[in-house]
C-alpha cells in the first residue's frame, strides 16, 4: 500500500487549487490583480509583505509567488496612486 502525499505537496494540486498556501498568500494574490485599480494598492503591498513573513515562520506553507507578485503590484500601484493625488 503506498502512502499518499498530501495535497499541499503536489505541485499540480497547488496550481489547481489553493491547497498548502498561506492565506495571506492567496488574499495578496487577489489584491495584487486589483491594485492595477489602484485604490486596494497599498493592501496588495502590505498583505503581501504579511504573507512573506507568514511563510517565513511556517516553512511548510507555500505561495511566495503570490506574495512577490502582490508586492510588486501594489507598489507599482502604490507610486501611481500617491502621483495622482499629489498631481491632481
Amino acid at each position: 500500500m503506498t502512502q499518499q502525499k498530501p495535497l499541499g505537496d503536489d505541485p499540480v494540486m497547488r496550481a489547481i487549487l489553493p491547497v498548502g498556501r498561506s492565506g495571506w498568500a492567496i488574499a495578496a494574490g487577489y489584491l495584487g490583480l486589483f491594485a492595477l485599480l489602484f485604490v486596494p494598492a497599498p493592501l496588495a503591498l502590505l498583505t503581501g509583505i504579511i504573507g512573506i513573513i507568514h511563510i517565513k515562520k511556517n516553512p511548510g506553507l507555500h505561495g511566495m509567488g503570490r506574495c512577490i507578485f502582490a508586492i510588486l503590484t501594489g507598489s507599482i500601484g502604490t507610486a501611481l496612486l500617491v502621483m495622482f493625488l499629489v498631481l491632481k
